[in-house]
């Protein structure tokens, strides 16, 4: 029945329905103006699209008065079933919010699908927290301490290349760290509590400091010039700025040498990083290809 209501509105009245399902249930909350300013229609039309949507799925959205916005119903169930690759690429690079569909490529082509994928319903409730400022209650599987409860303040999506994550401030370890998504199970948000001074981003120095890097064509791989090309070097070197939550992780997917002497062997180790200081200090430093710290860095 839901499928022939769908098949009755037009694609753009059905990519409409799709942008207010996507922000009530990752956001939280939904302004009629969001609507207007997305998609360039008139306040009337995006009345009827909420009248709508508000017909087709029954529970899933409520009507705040006091917030005068449009929130997350408690019998929410999706109408629309969105992929987690494209869920992510809206909520991290905003494309992509229309109706979900088979997509036609313009050219034969083929690319690695990512093995981790989030359950939606759990980045859903992450997503929440973030936008809403909320700390979340959590159940957290990780490979050292296996089963446990947490409360953490979320702020940011991490995609580290191979998983998503989500940096937050973890109130057991009063430190801040990244979660793996796929490993937190039942989050709830806790909306009674608020969120310390010390609990907030701007206090995450991981966060807040800017590293800024050089790569240059690895010393010992031949024809460097063709480094040059791959990588549009410009004078022959790769500067950058990360943020030092991010570094390691970069470095890892890119196959940076980070040793100080460029002793990394293999032919994906193509760049290297000309000065290994430079990420002294950042955490996940370690995860860096090569680098060393203690009397066998170097000076």
């Amino acid at each position: 029945m839901l499928n022939g209501q769908l098949s009755s509105l037009t694609q753009p009245q059905r990519d409409r329905l799709a942008f207010i399902e996507l922000r009530v249930r990752f956001f939280g909350d939904l302004r009629r103006q969001e609507v207007v300013s997305r998609f360039g229609i008139q306040a009337a039309a995006a009345t009827r699209d909420l009248g709508i949507y508000k017909e087709l799925a029954p529970g899933n959205i409520d009507y705040d008065a006091k917030a005068k916005a449009y929130v997350l119903g408690k019998g929410f169930k999706p109408v629309f079933a969105f992929p987690p690759e494209r869920v992510l690429s809206w909520l991290t690079q905003n494309f992509g919010d229309g109706e979900p569909g088979p997509l036609r490529a313009c050219v034969a082509s083929e690319y690695p699908w990512r093995l981790d994928q989030p359950d939606l319903t759990v980045l859903a409730c992450v997503t929440r927290a973030i936008y809403q400022e909320y700390p979340l209650s959590i159940e957290y599987h990780s490979i050292s301490s296996g089963r446990t409860e947490r409360e953490i303040v979320p702020f940011a999506l991490i995609d580290n290349g191979l998983r998503w994550h989500v940096r937050a401030f973890d109130r057991k370890s009063q430190e801040f760290r990244d979660f793996v998504i796929t490993r937190i199970k039942r989050p709830k948000l806790l909306k009674e509590q608020s969120i310390a001074t010390h609990e907030r981003s701007d206090q995450d120095i991981q966060w807040t400091r800017i590293v800024e890097l050089e790569l240059v064509p690895h010393p010992d791989q031949p024809r460097p010039e063709i480094t040059e090309m791959d990588y549009a070097m410009q004078d022959g070197v790769i500067r950058m700025k990360l943020r030092a939550a991010m570094t390691g992780y970069v470095l890892r997917k890119w196959s940076v040498d980070c040793s100080p002497d460029h002793s990394m062997r293999g032919p994906e180790y193509r760049l290297w990083l000309k000065d290994h200081l430079a990420i002294y200090g950042v955490k996940n430093a370690m995860l860096a290809p090569g680098y060393r710290v203690g009397p066998k860095a170097g000076t």
